[in-house]
């Protein structure tokens, strides 16, 4: 009997007192690393934007323009088949699928741009709406 007396463990309110602690803690954090998530999200594909923008520019620099809409941004992985002067890969890997796991959309030329128009429709996934994401200012495109 002297055995079990000398063993200590939890008291039920003090695991209870725990439990709430945690909740509180989930409260108050969650909120704010669930905002953190889609703002991380917003910034790597402004980031992806801005490289593949690289890979557009380089080919510019090559073939004296862009590639066309119908060539795609294939163009910059493979010779569309009647570009002489072409000189890729001009990015080094495949071109990323935007954070939200839509490709990005490619017109050249562009409605906002003159050169070309690189953008993803943002987590609702539509085009139109504020959480589109694209080379552009926010004055163009107005």
């Amino acid at each position: 009997m002297r055995y079990l007396k000398n063993k200590r463990g939890f008291t039920l309110i003090e695991i209870m007192l725990v439990v709430v602690i945690i909740s509180i803690l989930v409260t108050v954090v969650l909120p704010r690393l669930t905002g953190r998530t889609e703002q991380a999200r917003n910034s790597a594909a402004r980031l992806q934007i801005e490289t593949v923008g690289m890979g557009l520019d380089a080919f510019e620099l090559d073939i004296g323009r862009y590639p066309t809409t119908s060539e795609g941004l294939k163009a910059l992985l493979a010779n569309p088949g009647n570009v002489k002067k072409w000189n890729g890969p001009y990015l080094k890997k495949d071109v990323p699928l935007d954070p939200w796991g839509n490709a990005y959309v490619y017109n050249a030329p562009g409605k906002h741009n003159n050169d070309y128009d690189l953008y993803s429709f943002g987590l609702n996934g539509v085009e139109g709406g504020e959480d589109d994401l694209g080379n552009w200012t926010e004055k163009q495109k107005e």
